[in-house]
């Protein structure tokens, strides 16, 4: 049986997989109508059934279908909310439904493992590339998925519990026996009660804490459990006893204070206190089961020597215990640790230990006798009961430490210089900074490095903003004295533009000893500069050389392990010169720094910042980072995982296994597998790329009115409204000033709810099209290109994806919302057009004579879903409409926020 299931053709398979995705797909749909006809009775089921079925029918045979628009209409307020709930909470269900299609279909292909790190060593091994080179890359490598909370993920927590809550469910259904699916489908009916009982909307912003116990929800249910199982995977994978820890999450939440002013010193200390607590506990949990476990008798298998002092030291002296050395010893250790908790937290763990016992120093003293225990086992038949619990916490405890993921501190560059302008003034150093050029201000600031005097004195009074920079300096020293470097191990600065934007960071630092000067200068973080614009990555290698050219940077830079980090920036890049551009400037950026990092014998790190949306540098992070110019991992790599993306790739074990398996897996090939030269597409690239760009720019930038035409065609203003994130969606007072202004997450997510997505594909139709006609021997360049060059492939994919979810008759019914007619005409004429234009010329690339012809699994997931997204965008249309006339009900204003919510459950990546 089972060589026939190996067998079984892949179409056919396929074709199975997809009818149970069909089928369960029919029952939550199913299940939700039970509910709305039970909860709001027969005739709004009536109504809502015959305008989805309008709908499906509608997008099927491609024609417009008046009489789903009569329908909504006819919708009154209350009516409204009730509906764009139901649809809202079907492509919820769909989404789970979609998810365990992925979730069965990597467990049963035979090419499960097709893109994790299993196959990965194969195909090193097909190119000569031995397992000691991926075992070295664990030695010395970094591998950091870094969670952010900006503000695109829509969902409550609550409700994200919930729907885990009917994921299992339906698990549990696909393998029932026939008599017990009714029972299981009544449990269904009940969660899904819950959902429509629960409201969607919070009443109020959510506060930066929420984020912070938000996302170590997410870290319990998932990262938790999965990371010491896919290290043992690995271990087992590459035949060694146990790997270092390359793979280490990362978290912005609670540190990352660029244009957000609740973040604060005390949040901080929150966010470390709340993860401190959790792991601790975790880890006091499992010691305790383990103490049940480890019942091994001293009369039957002897122990260590080690072990048995251990023993000894716990004073546990009860007879029920005397001759089970483990249980006494782990008696100990759990005493420790929860005099650990003690220490950091200011909290005894609520199951009290038996004895008393000193705190651990570190983790480091905490796994000294976790592996004590486990050699002790190893060496007398007890292998198989190390490799059980106590293995998992051992892993667990290198993984996570006392501080559970490392938070990154971010913030902007003139928020540094106008703090350090303060300091030097008020330290008699220098009274006016500010007025200074670059090469004063780095000489003045490398003389401030070379010594270990502080300009900061408790004896004088400092403006608001400086106390509260170095009031949260001032915690991430106690942090990182607390509970190690790994807790804090980064300080990114945004919209670095110049060499001392780095070395005011460092002056920061100094003032709290987490900068080191004299001879042998050393930072205890690592320094980030994040280039963002195009401009900035334009210069990146400039101001890196100008910063390396310094004396102090080398010696930096050397106690880091010849090791610099550089965050570059997809968001603002994208919405400073559009999608085209965006990409190739940061190829390129990466390449000139990869070549001056080579010069200078510096490893790079490059941190992408990327986003979930295609216009904040979403995609595929197998597809990006394969694509990455060569040598430009080296086995170190940051990426964000920002908003919507969290619970969509790592929001089950199972998902989560399969993201960071491949996550690791891309990274081993983009290592260590040579990979193709781009040299000769460069120069088409690049012609392309500056093409795209003026058109873009021609658009948002230099048409009469553009910001006009956005804020009256999009929901930004409604948006703005709408309790998604903590954050401001605006660096300035007004929530849309300027494009300049403006955060790209609600740029992007404004694109995404009018159906237009401008930000992820404007101006590669002009861009393609303008060059091949004046240089019609490229043509087949262009298809070559894509052939063979992954980065171009990524590239076009990407686009492909959002072309299929735009949609230009939903955009223009947007457009209708602008008042002055020529600007609609004009602008949105422009839209159009080179909407098409793009769509025509993308087909020209891949060769195809439809989007996503590649992909058809993704096609069909969009197109299921559409036909469910396409109301909520005509009912959002007529509710603004009502709103921006003065009709303010609550029902209006919350029936446009219930659409957003929708529309962005339905297109998933939207932000």
């Amino acid at each position: 049986m089972l060589q026939a299931k190996l067998v079984t053709p892949a179409s056919e398979r396929n074709e199975a997989e997809a009818a149970v995705f069909r089928t369960e797909v029919r029952r939550l749909g199913r299940l939700l109508g039970d509910v709305i006809r039970e909860q709001e009775g027969e005739d709004l089921f009536s109504r809502i059934e015959a305008i989805r079925r309008g709908s499906v029918a509608t997008f099927r045979e491609h024609k417009v279908d008046a009489g789903v628009d009569t329908m909504l209409d006819k919708l009154a307020p209350k009516e409204v909310v009730k509906f764009v709930t139901a649809f809202t909470y079907f492509l919820h269900l769909v989404t789970i439904a979609e998810d365990r299609h992925l979730i069965r279909s990597l467990r049963n292909t035979a090419d499960a493992h097709s893109d994790g790190l299993q196959e990965a060593i194969r195909t090193l091994a097909e190119n000569g590339v031995k397992r000691d080179s991926v075992i070295a890359l664990f030695e010395q490598g970094l591998i950091s998925p870094v969670l952010t909370a900006h503000p695109t993920e829509v969902r409550r927590r609550c409700i994200i519990e919930r729907e885990t809550a009917v994921a299992a469910l339906a698990a549990q259904i696909e393998t029932a026996l026939p008599q017990e699916i009714d029972a299981l489908e009544d449990r269904l009916r009940a969660e899904i009660t819950g959902l429509w009982q629960t409201r969607l909307l919070r009443p109020k912003r959510i506060a930066v804490q929420d984020e912070i116990l938000n996302i170590i929800a997410t870290f319990a249910r998932t990262f938790l459990p999965v990371m010491p199982q896919l290290y043992r995977a690995w271990e087992k994978l590459l035949q060694v006893d146990r790997l270092p820890a390359v793979l280490r999450l990362g978290s912005w939440i609670g540190g990352d204070r660029d244009g957000h002013p609740l973040v604060t010193a005390e949040v901080l200390v929150f966010a470390f206190d709340q993860q401190s607590q959790f792991i601790l506990d975790h880890y006091l949990h499992e010691l305790h089961r383990l103490g049940g476990e480890l019942s091994t008798c001293v009369t039957l298998v002897p122990v260590t020597p080690e072990l048995q002092a251990l023993a000894d030291a716990s004073g546990d002296c009860s007879d029920h215990r005397r001759d089970e050395p483990y249980r006494r010893a782990l008696t100990y250790i759990y005493a420790r640790l929860a005099a650990t908790r003690l220490r950091l937290v200011g909290k005894p763990p609520a199951r009290l230990p038996r004895v008393t016992a000193p705190a651990y120093v570190d983790v480091a003293d905490l796994l000294a006798d976790l592996n004590t225990v486990d050699a002790s086992l190893r060496a007398d038949r007890g292998a198989r009961l190390a490799d059980g619990r106590l293995g998992m916490l051992i892993r667990a405890a290198t993984c996570f430490g006392f501080h559970l993921f490392t938070v990154d501190l971010r913030q902007n560059a003139e928020v540094h210089e106008r703090v350090v302008a303060e300091l030097l003034a008020k330290g008699g150093v220098h009274h006016d900074y500010l007025a200074l050029d670059e090469t004063a201000r780095c000489a003045l600031l490398c003389e401030e490095l070379s010594h270990q005097r502080l300009l900061h004195s408790r004896f004088l009074t400092y403006g608001a903003e400086t106390t509260s920079e170095l009031a949260i300096v001032r915690e991430a020293a106690k942090i990182h004295q607390k509970l190690g470097a790994a807790a804090i191990a980064n300080y990114v600065i945004s919209k670095a533009s110049d060499a001392s934007d780095i070395l005011e960071v460092f002056v920061l630092l100094k003032e709290v000893g987490l900068f080191t000067g004299g001879l042998e200068p050393h930072s205890a973080l690592m320094v980030s500069p994040l280039f963002e614009s195009i401009d900035d990555l334009r210069h990146a290698d400039r101001i890196m050389s100008d910063f390396l050219a310094l004396p102090l940077a080398g010696s930096i830079v050397r106690a880091q392990g010849y090791v610099q980090e550089v965050m570059l920036g997809y968001s603002d890049s994208n919405k400073d010169g559009g999608y085209l551009t965006s990409v190739w400037e940061l190829r390129q950026a990466t390449e000139r720094l990869i070549a001056l990092y080579a010069s200078k014998g510096i490893k790079p790190q490059l941190f992408h910042g990327r986003g979930g949306a295609v216009g904040r540098g979403g995609g595929s992070n197998i597809d990006a980072i394969l694509g990455q110019p060569n040598h430009s991992v080296e086995g170190r790599i940051r990426v964000t995982e920002q908003g919507e993306v969290i619970e969509s790739k790592y929001g089950t074990p199972e998902l989560c296994q399969h993201n960071l398996d491949t996550l690791m897996a891309a990274t081993v090939q983009a290592t260590l597998l040579p990979r193709t030269d781009s040299q000769r597409f460069n120069a088409l690239f690049e012609a392309l790329s500056r093409r795209a760009n003026a058109a873009y720019r021609g658009l948002v930038y230099e048409t009469p009115n553009f910001l006009t035409y956005f804020r009256q065609a999009t929901p930004i203003l409604e948006i703005a409204n709408l309790h998604i994130g903590s954050r401001p969606p605006s660096r300035s007072a007004s929530a849309v000033s300027s494009i300049e202004a403006l955060r790209a997450i609600p740029w992007v997510f404004s694109w995404a709810q009018s159906r237009v997505m401008l930000p992820a594909w404007y101006g590669f139709g002009t861009a393609v099209e303008d060059h091949m006609r004046e240089h019609p021997e490229d043509r087949p360049l262009l298809r070559d290109m894509y052939q063979k060059l992954r980065f171009a492939r990524t590239t076009v994919a990407n686009l492909e994806m959002v072309l299929v979810k735009s949609d230009m008759d939903i955009g223009e019914r947007y457009a209708e919302l602008v008042e002055d007619l020529e600007l609609r005409q004009t602008v949105f004429g422009r839209i159009k057009d080179e909407w098409q234009r793009t769509h025509d010329w993308v087909l020209e690339s891949t060769g195809a004579t439809e989007l996503l012809a590649s992909d058809p699994m993704l096609l069909d997931s969009i197109h299921g879903r559409l036909p469910y997204i396409e109301p909520l965008n005509y009912l959002q249309i007529a509710l603004i409409k009502r709103f921006r006339s003065g009709d303010t009900l609550p029902e209006v204003q919350q029936g446009i926020h219930l659409t957003i919510n929708g529309i962005a459950a339905g297109l998933r990546n939207s932000g």
